[in-house]
C-alpha cells in the first residue's frame, strides 16, 4: 500500500516525529511505501470560508495557491493517510489543524442530501502525541478526528495517543510496541 504520512509537528526531532519513525519503519518492514510530509515546511494558508470549492465537485478546487494543494493530491493518490499532531492546549497543532480546515474541498454535496466526498473509504488514522495523560487533555483531538473521519466519509483504521512525555527520551514503555500495532492496523 502507498501510505502518506503529515507530521504536523515543527519539532522534527520531537516525540511525535520520533514515534512516527517508528511506525513508518513498521511500514516498510509490511512492505509499504511511505512518503513523509512535514507541514511545518509547508506554505498551508488558513481556510477561508469561501466555499468557493464546493463549485466543482469532482475536483479539489480551493481558490488558495498554496502547497495544500500538491498535499491534497497526494492524500487523494495514497491508499492510506496517517495523520500526527502534538496536542497543544487541549488541540491539534496549527499545522494539522489548518490542512484539516482545507480538507473541506474533498466533500461534494456539502451541506445537502447525497453528501460525498472525495476520500470516501479512505484509510486514515491519527497519532498524538502529548506532556500530560489522555484524559482532560487529548480527548478532544480524539473526538474531533472522529467527527473529521465522519464528515469525509473515510475510515478511521487506527489511532494512538502517547502521553506523559516531554521529550522522545522519556518516551513510555511499551511506546515501540504501540507503534508497530497502529502501523498493522493502518494496513490490515
Amino acid at each position: 500500500m502507498k501510505v502518506l504520512t503529515l507530521l504536523g509537528s515543527a519539532r522534527k526531532k520531537g516525540n511525535t516525529a520520533t514515534v512516527l519513525t517508528l511506525i513508518e519503519k513498521e511500514l516498510h518492514t509490511l512492505k509499504n511505501t511511505v512518503e513523509r510530509i512535514t507541514l511545518h515546511d509547508k506554505t498551508i494558508k488558513g481556510c477561508r470560508g469561501c466555499l468557493k470549492c464546493l463549485a466543482y465537485p469532482n475536483e479539489i478546487a480551493c481558490v488558495q495557491q498554496d502547497d495544500a494543494d500538491e498535499i491534497m493530491q497526494k492524500m487523494l493518490m495514497a491508499d492510506v493517510i496517517l495523520f500526527t499532531t502534538p496536542v497543544y492546549f487541549w488541540g491539534f497543532s496549527a499545522q494539522i489543524k489548518t490542512l484539516i480546515d482545507r480538507s473541506n474541498a474533498f466533500v461534494t454535496q456539502c451541506f445537502k442530501p447525497g453528501h460525498t466526498s472525495l476520500l470516501q473509504g479512505k484509510r486514515i488514522g491519527l497519532l498524538a502525541t502529548g506532556a500530560d495523560s489522555f484524559e482532560n487533555n487529548a480527548e478532544g483531538v480524539f473526538t474531533a478526528f472522529d467527527r473529521f473521519t465522519h464528515f469525509l466519509q473515510a475510515k478511521n483504521t487506527g489511532t494512538l495517543y502517547v502521553g506523559n512525555c516531554l521529550i522522545p527520551s522519556d518516551l513510555p514503555n511499551k511506546t515501540t510496541e504501540r507503534a508497530r500495532f497502529l502501523a498493522h492496523s493502518l494496513v490490515s
